[in-house]
């Protein structure tokens, strides 16, 4: 199982949210580079970035700073945020990004995912991120009427090769994340899922670890990084 540090960027910095919420903003580095080349060299094999300025806006606003961490570190890299024309999935690809996230463009315009499926195929990960089991989408300011489960057997459908599904709830909480959610989302949709939102300890890879045969396939980790409750090599260790 993959365990992928998070560098969630806005206004310049790195950042972490509660739920997605602006108002319960940390900073916890003002160097998103720094923190890239730091990730790499304490072992990530992948690195999970958010433009969180693009999430909110509608469209990607940190491209200089991918374009950098980009420069900066030799492993594959996801970004997500903002992205919701096939021209800012094109743009990150020809900066060199590996996996492009898209998550609104999903429910509100299928069509932009269809393209970029055709396009670029298992460089698209689908990011479902649901709230009580709806999607939201924005930023996750609005929630639908979507059933994530449903929506995630749809890309099954659609031969999606990754989906990032995050329990909102859960994200940022420090609570440990949403196995039982995880698991129904793996199982149902038969697409590998990576974790995201409130992993917290070791034991926490360890239970994720366990789930491996369902279809978790990796485990994105921020705020617990940031703060010290789990160290990167231990829980590569964990998760191996």
């Amino acid at each position: 199982m993959l365990i992928i540090p998070a560098i969630d960027i806005r206004d310049g910095n790195c950042v972490m949210l509660q739920q997605g919420k602006i108002e319960d903003e940390t900073i916890y580095s003002k160097d998103p580079v720094f923190m890239a080349k730091l990730w790499q060299m304490k072992g990530a094999r992948r690195l999970h970035v958010v433009d969180l300025d693009g999430a909110f806006s509608g469209m990607p606003r940190n491209l200089e700073i991918i374009k950098k961490i980009r420069a900066a570190v030799d492993i594959p890299m996801e970004v997500g945020g903002g992205i919701r024309s096939i021209k800012a999935v094109e743009t990150l690809i020809d900066i060199g990004v590996n996996y492009i996230i898209l998550g609104t463009v999903v429910v509100y315009n299928p069509a932009i995912l269809r393209q970029a499926l055709d396009a670029y195929g298992d460089k698209i990960i689908v990011a479902l991120d649901a709230r009580d089991g709806k999607v939201a989408i924005g930023g996750w300011k609005d929630t639908t009427a979507v059933d994530a489960v449903e929506l995630a057997q749809k890309m099954k459908a659609m031969k999606v090769a990754q989906i990032l599904f995050t329990d909102i709830n859960k994200d940022g909480m420090m609570a440990g994340p949403n196995l039982s959610a995880l698991k129904t989302m793996a199982e149902e949709s038969g697409v590998p899922i990576l974790a995201s939102g409130g992993v917290t300890t070791l034991e926490d890879i360890v239970a994720l670890k366990a789930l491996e045969p369902a279809g978790i396939s990796g485990a994105i980790i921020g705020k617990a990084l940031y703060t010290e409750s789990i160290k990167l090599d231990e829980a590569i260790k964990s998760a191996q």
